[in-house]
C-alpha cells in the first residue's frame, strides 16, 4: 500500500522557504543520523488528511495501524514492518525504502515504485509528521504518527498547526481507532520469533 507516500516529489525547498515564518518546520527537517535514530522503532498511525483520491479511499478502510521503521545508517536504507487492521482482518507487510539526505526525503518502495515524503519533526519527540505534494492543491497530504495509540491535546495541536501551514482543513481529518486493532497478537508472535532466532544464532 502506498499510503502515506507520494507518487512523486519534486524539489520543493525554494517553495518551502517562502512559507510564513510560523510554518518554518515545512522547510523539511535535515536528515541526519540523529534524526533517523529519533524516528526509528515502533509508531502508530494516528490521523491523516489525504486529498489524493486513491490514498483517501485506502485510508478510509484502515481502522488501526502501526509499523516499525528500521533505518540502516550505513547504506541509507529503511526496513518497514507494517501492521494494518482493515475490515475484520490484520494485514502484515514488509517493504524497503531509502534515505535521501540531500533532498531531505524518505522513500518507500512498493510494487516496483518508489514513493517519497518529507519529514517534519515536531517539538514533541514522541510524534512526527510526513507530508507530500504540498504544491498540488488536489493531491497534497499530511500524516501524523505517535509512539502511543492515544495522543494528548498538545500533540494534536502540532498536527493541526501542520494542516494550517499546508492549507488543509480540520474537517478533512481521518482518524484511526486503536480499540479496533486486530494486529496485536501477530506483532507479539513476530517479536517472539525474532527473539528466538537471536537466541539460536
Amino acid at each position: 500500500m502506498a499510503l502515506p507516500w507520494a507518487l512523486a516529489v519534486l524539489s520543493l525547498l525554494p517553495l518551502l522557504d517562502a512559507q510564513d515564518p510560523a510554518c518554518a518546520p515545512l522547510k523539511a527537517t535535515p536528515i541526519t543520523n540523529a534524526t533517523l535514530e529519533r524516528i526509528s522503532g515502533k509508531w502508530f498511525y494516528i490521523a491523516s488528511v489525504l486529498r489524493k483520491p486513491e490514498y483517501q479511499q485506502e485510508a478510509r478502510g484502515i481502522h488501526a495501524a502501526f509499523f516499525y521503521l528500521l533505518p540502516n545508517l550505513t547504506d541509507d536504507t529503511i526496513l518497514f514492518r507494517e501492521y494494518q487492521t482493515v475490515g475484520d482482518q490484520c494485514i502484515y507487510n514488509a517493504s524497503h525504502g531509502g534515505i535521501q539526505r540531500q533532498n531531505r526525503t524518505l522513500s518507500k518502495t512498493e510494487r516496483n515504485h518508489e514513493h517519497f515524503a518529507y519529514l517534519w519533526l515536531t517539538k514533541d519527540p514522541e510524534t512526527y509528521i510526513l507530508y507530500f505534494l504540498p504544491e498540488e492543491e488536489q493531491n497534497k497530504g499530511v500524516v501524523f504518527y505517535a509512539r502511543k495509540q492515544e495522543v494528548t491535546e498538545e500533540q494534536l495541536k502540532e498536527f493541526h498547526e501542520a494542516l494550517k501551514c499546508l492549507g488543509l482543513q480540520g474537517d478533512e481529518i481521518l482518524y484511526t481507532d486503536g480499540k479496533k486493532d486486530l494486529c496485536g497478537p501477530l506483532d507479539k508472535q513476530h517479536e517472539e520469533e525474532r527473539k528466538k532466532g537471536e537466541r539460536e544464532s
